[in-house]
């Protein structure tokens, strides 16, 4: 049974975790006025993985690098090409709509972990899954063609590509013994120097140094990577996977919100649609795992 202040703690850590991911869609958005997004990209993940290793080294975890070439496939997977893919889907998507559309992971996730890990779709996964499938595509609208259809697809690319490093991740603690957080700073570091060579290659505009550049690097580092990961590992620790999985619903629903007011990026019907159809599909497959537990308590 939970201990009630502990609970209560992770419960806040949730809640300000998920407001700090849902928020940084609207700075990573922002941001690109003053940088290209692969430089962005590159700066952002080197100066997150230092950040890490910080937090490593100060809580005394391991240090050492398990099963480095994993490690490196994972590297260039979840951190370079997840990030450039949603960094430069947001150049021409909005900040919500982007948002929702990478957090579609879980539904990608099921066909590929069934394919790979041998993990079955069930039950309520199958309804969630068909439900996810027409909200995308009210989203993406294929029939009228409107909108982003590079931002869309690099969107639907971003899921795509965590929902495959998720697998790797898993094969990777199945075959390995990893600290959570130190596999994470190596990862990000190994994904970090993938990014700085994409731009240094890539041609770019010159940096503004603005203020606010500044400021979304910090943000980044610190609160998006430093501080949002620590609290997701108090969570993890603190409450049951399930509840813990339902972070995924705050996470693009505060996107999407935070583009609506700051951005003025308001959703049309069929956008809002099948924004709505995808939290609901989120829905059912986080609370799937807590129904179940309950039926065997």
């Amino acid at each position: 049974m939970l201990s009630v202040r502990p609970a209560r703690l992770a419960a806040m850590a949730l809640l300000l975790m998920s407001l700090i991911w849902g928020y940084n869609w609207v700075v990573m958005k922002q941001v690109i006025r003053y940088v290209d997004p692969f430089d962005f990209s590159a700066i952002r993940t080197l100066l997150a993985a230092v950040a890490l290793f910080i937090v490593v080294l100060i809580s005394r975890r391991p240090l050492r690098p398990v099963a480095p070439r994993q490690l490196l496939l994972l590297g260039l997977l979840q951190t370079a090409t997840f990030t450039a893919l949603i960094q430069w889907a947001l150049v021409s998507g909005g900040a919500g709509k982007t948002a929702i559309l990478v957090y579609t992971m879980p539904f990608w996730l099921m066909p590929l972990a069934w394919w790979l890990l041998g993990e079955r779709v069930r039950g309520v996964q199958w309804i969630a899954t068909a439900v996810a499938a027409f909200g995308l595509a009210l989203i993406l609208d294929p029939w009228s063609m409107t909108g982003s259809v590079m931002g869309n697809v690099l969107g639907v690319g971003g899921g795509l590509t965590w929902a495959l490093s998720t697998v790797v991740a898993k094969r990777m603690r199945r075959d390995h013994d990893f600290d959570l957080l130190s596999m994470t700073a190596w990862q990000m570091l190994f994904g970090a120097l993938a990014l700085c060579v994409v731009a240094v290659l890539v041609p770019s505009r010159p940096i503004d140094p603005t203020p606010y550049f500044f400021g979304a690097l910090f943000f980044n580092a610190v609160f998006a990577t430093g501080l949002a990961w620590l609290l997701w590992l108090y969570v993890l620790q603190n409450l049951p996977a399930g509840v813990a999985g339902l972070s995924a619903l705050g996470i693009p629903l505060i996107g999407a919100l935070a583009g609506w007011i700051e951005l003025g990026e308001r959703p049309s019907t069929g956008e809002f649609s099948g924004m709505a159809l995808i939290v609901m599909a989120l829905a059912l497959t986080s609370l799937w795992p807590l129904l179940q537990a309950r039926r065997k308590a």
